[in-house]
């Protein structure tokens, strides 16, 4: 069994050209997907968040994680939308802390936030609020997330080139191909 971070440069090298950029940004993105996928192999659920902008690959996201050709069991990937609708009604603190109370009670096993979008975005203070949280933040480094820019003329295909990559570690992790270990 090789160890993840191995792997994960073979699999950037296999997809080509097309992956390079990834390349340098492994070591950032390795502890990251590691300890999310830690997460999800310990039972717990996957809540995805959006900004308004990348709506789209959220859907796209909860959309092809459980596609019929995948032959690994379902995965608990699921929109915050699903649980509230009226997300973009959250104001305050008090707002987000009765939120997390409900996902608290409706997730025994416990959940980690992947939020993809802008730091500014109020639905951010949900997964800043966990340092747990998997999160794809764009135009603001911050500690405990992956880096991308919205300015980059390629963001769109890069947010899908991630979701390959998270989607085939899942695939090596389930099928213990890789070890998470010491990651």
């Amino acid at each position: 069994m090789q160890r993840f971070l191995k792997w994960t440069l073979k699999t950037i090298r296999k997809d080509g050209s097309m992956m390079s950029w990834m390349e340098e940004k492994r070591f950032e993105w390795v502890p990251l997907a590691s300890s999310m996928l830690q997460k999800l192999l310990a039972g717990q659920s996957i809540i995805v968040i959006t900004d308004d902008d990348r709506d789209w690959f959220g859907e796209y996201i909860l959309k092809t994680v459980n596609l019929g050709n995948k032959n690994r069991p379902l995965l608990p990937f699921v929109s915050i939308k699903t649980f509230f609708p009226n997300i973009h009604q959250l104001k305050n603190k008090e707002d987000i802390e009765l939120l997390e109370d409900m996902l608290s009670q409706s997730f025994l096993n416990g959940y980690t936030f992947f939020y993809i979008g802008k730091s500014n975005d109020i639905k951010m203070q949900l997964a800043k609020r966990n340092d747990e949280s998997f999160s794809w933040v764009l135009d603001e480094h911050l500690q405990n997330s992956f880096y991308l820019s919205s300015g980059d003329d390629l963001l769109d295909i890069k947010l899908i080139q991630l979701f390959r990559l998270l989607d085939k570690s899942i695939d090596a992790v389930l099928f213990a191909e890789v070890s998470l270990e010491d990651e």
